[in-house]
């Protein structure tokens, strides 16, 4: 991962990026998943959610991690 992101002379973490992207991607999967009836087979639809964001964080960051 790089060090820092500048944004208009703000510089801001990149794992704080990451989260943001990681969740608007698991947003998208939630609504798509509750559009064809999955959480139906969801024992706990909370904890699934959580779960669903950290490894899609972890996924993002694992693809990020060399980038400089």
């Amino acid at each position: 991962m790089i060090g820092e992101v500048s944004l208009y002379g703000l510089y801001l973490p990149p794992l704080l990026l990451l989260t943001l992207a990681a969740l608007l991607i698991s947003r998208v999967l939630n609504l798509a998943l509750a559009r064809t009836g999955f959480y139906r087979l969801v024992w706990h639809p909370a904890l699934f959610d959580f779960s669903l964001f950290v490894i899609v964080l972890g996924t993002l960051a694992y693809f990020t991690r060399n980038w400089s």
